[in-house]
């Protein structure tokens, strides 16, 4: 049996998208409170339980946290258009080494709105 799991973040950041009309709001430099949610999928533990533990998830969340909280996101580099799509994809690419089983990573960048890249599904 497979199961997943998941545990939210958020980080504080500014940005503005500078492929869009200058007369769009999201053209100017605005900020956003996002949240992050991570999916991990894999074996329950037979022993522990559970599939991993949620300190594990926000350990490797600790490391790429620093580089968007309280940044203005289109200076840190691989962002330069910070929509929230691009944002989830960049996470991807730093946390898929560091989490087995990470199998979605979302950004939220306001309490209705949400873009999630995903593992493949093999077979």
């Amino acid at each position: 049996m497979e199961l997943s799991i998941a545990h939210r973040f958020r980080f504080e950041a500014a940005r503005r998208l500078p492929r869009l009309p200058a007369d769009h709001p999201c053209a100017r430099v605005h900020g956003h409170g996002f949240e992050v949610e991570l999916e991990v999928v894999g074996p329950i533990d037979p022993e522990l339980g559970w599939v991993t533990d949620y300190a594990a998830l926000a350990a490797v969340w600790g490391e790429v946290a620093g580089e968007l909280d309280h940044a203005y996101l289109n200076e840190v580099p691989g962002l330069e258009n910070p929509t929230s799509e691009l944002i989830a994809v960049w996470l991807w690419g730093r946390l898929v080494p560091r989490l087995p089983g990470l199998a979605a990573v979302s950004v939220m960048e306001t309490p209705t709105t949400r873009a999630t890249v995903r593992r493949e599904r093999r077979g």
